[in-house]
């Protein structure tokens, strides 16, 4: 069998670990927070950094364009001076959890990402973001790591393959975005 074949097998097992129903209580949570008016914040760290900023934009555009209410969600992986500057003045593991700071009230929602659960930066945002009274939910692989007991809602693909991890959290963000561009 040729890579691409090995790994399309793997991908669609992948793609079966995630359970559809914590899919749908996110979805249920975006939407609540749209209708509250609430601010949604999303970050990771690499390939879940662009997974965040990917989400982001399809909620800004794809799942608010033309329509009565609109998400206000950020992406805290998209402020290049803010994260170079909590970076080199403070610490890499402050650049997330300084801008929730300025901006998460109770009520928000939060999204981690992190294929393998144990990114600093992501565990000390979705820390404060549980003391501020936001819901949060995570994104993980693998065993979940730190991060997905730290979740009120924590969407796991429990495979061991990186690539296959930031994939399956990719269609998982398409999930939820394209049901408010899809259904609604």
């Amino acid at each position: 069998m040729n890579f691409p074949a090995e790994y399309k097998i793997h991908l669609l097992q992948a793609i079966e670990a995630i359970d559809l129903e914590k899919v749908n209580q996110a979805i249920e949570w975006f939407r609540e927070a749209r209708a509250a008016g609430r601010r949604i914040f999303v970050c990771g760290n690499g390939g879940s950094a662009s997974t965040a900023s990917h989400f982001a934009c399809d909620m800004v555009k794809g799942a608010s364009f033309n329509r009565p209410r609109r998400f206000r969600i950020m992406a805290l992986t998209d402020s290049l001076p803010t994260i170079t500057a909590y970076s080199n003045d403070v610490a890499y593991d402050a650049v997330f959890v300084e801008q929730l700071r300025n901006f998460a009230e109770p009520g928000d929602l939060f999204m981690g990402i992190s294929g393998s659960g144990n990114s600093p930066n992501v565990l000390r945002a979705i820390e404060y973001a549980n003391s501020a009274g936001c819901r949060t939910i995570a994104l993980t692989g693998r065993d979940g790591g730190k991060l997905g007991p730290m979740a009120h809602l924590n969407i796991q693909v429990s495979v061991p393959h990186m690539g296959r991890i930031e994939d399956a959290h990719m269609i998982v963000c398409h999930m939820i975005g394209y049901y408010f561009m899809d259904q609604e």
